[in-house]
């Protein structure tokens, strides 16, 4: 069976936009903390719009918005009763955008998910063996509604992921697995991040690497590492935030602005981030430096703007439909250095 995913990568680099629930959250489509995809049922073209953003922004993969669709978290929000409809709603959707990309953005794929269950618990064989059919029904649901590819995400136990890849590979589809280690540096299992992604390499997943929790700062020494003791094709996608040696993951960020926290639960993670974006230029950096290192899988996580794809697009050499609207300082009133701005215009920006 053919695998369009390698088949593609081995030709070109692939963007992935994965900022869905950040964005959704943002323009007021979806409830923060529960952060549950309801929006593919409730305001269907408002995501297909936003698949349309990131894909004109460069994202040549339209990854459906399934992330936290899963049986557990509608059991939490007393709603078990929308899985199915849920994940078949957001995959025909995914399907449809992939299907109808407009001319100038090339190859699209359209790929599954599956993501934590937040309930995984070493040696409990019985929440296990639930983790695993809850997989298994997403995938098949994914498969039904023709994903090219299944990505499995954000994983903080290493034997999830093991999991996760396993009934992916059941299914015959090929696989993308990101892992999302937490503060403590390593997986909530004991295993390392390498561990991890050597087990996950040699056990056959397509593409291993990390998504979410970690801006550039602190996911690129790990890239460097994976890409340089991983054969296979290697994911990049940190979040948008300044994270340090000290906040490696954006769940205990402090305000940098020295103005304290007043969200309303006393963290800035996860509505209160804004002072701690990235801006454009720090992602562009971060997607040329890894792209430089043979990473061919690079995207953006939550807090992802069709903005931030752009810049990754752009950065590892790539003119997407969105760069003719890169900036063009020099037609600026004050800044900008076109002869047709009056020199008073532009002596007053230096002062203003």
């Amino acid at each position: 069976m053919r695998n369009i995913l390698l088949d593609t990568l081995d030709k070109q680099p692939l963007i992935c936009a994965e900022g869905f629930l950040f964005e959704m959250e943002r323009r007021g489509y979806l409830t923060s903390g529960e952060f549950v995809p309801e929006v593919a049922l409730e305001y269907p073209k408002v995501l297909e719009n936003l698949h349309k953003e990131f894909q004109h922004a460069g994202s040549n993969i339209v990854e459906a918005f399934t992330y936290n669709g899963h049986r557990e978290k509608l059991r939490v929000i007393s709603k078990e009763h929308l899985l199915e409809p849920l994940n078949r709603a957001a995959l025909k959707i995914a399907r449809k955008v992939a299907d109808t990309a407009p001319e100038g953005t090339g190859i699209n794929l359209m790929a599954g998910n599956i993501s934590n269950s937040n309930i995984w618990e070493q040696n409990n064989k019985n929440v296990q063996s639930e983790i695993r059919s809850m997989f298994a029904e997403m995938i098949k649901w994914a498969k039904e509604e023709r994903a090219d590819f299944i990505i499995g995400e954000t994983f903080y136990y290493a034997e999830e992921a093991f999991v996760a890849l396993e009934e992916i590979k059941k299914a015959g589809l090929p696989s993308v697995i990101t892992i999302s280690p937490m503060g403590e540096n390593k997986m909530r299992d004991g295993y390392t991040v390498i561990e991890t992604c050597k087990k996950l390499e040699e056990q056959g997943a397509d593409v291993v690497g990390l998504n979410c929790f970690r801006g550039p700062a602190t996911m690129l020494p790990y890239i460097k590492e994976i890409r340089k003791e991983l054969k296979c094709h290697v994911a990049a996608l940190p979040v948008p935030y300044r994270t340090t040696e000290k906040y490696p993951t954006f769940f205990n960020l402090p305000d940098n602005n020295g103005c304290g926290c007043p969200s309303p639960h006393g963290r800035t993670f996860p509505t209160a981030l804004d002072p701690l974006l990235c801006n454009r230029y720090e992602i562009g950096n971060f997607a040329k430096e890894v792209f430089d290192l043979g990473v061919k899988y690079i995207g953006v996580c939550c807090g992802a703007s069709p903005m931030h794809i752009r810049e990754v697009a752009e950065a590892i050499g790539l003119k997407v439909p969105a760069s003719r609207f890169r900036e063009n300082m020099s037609k600026h009133f004050m800044y900008g250095s076109d002869k047709k701005i009056p020199k008073h215009m532009k002596d007053y920006g230096n002062i203003a």
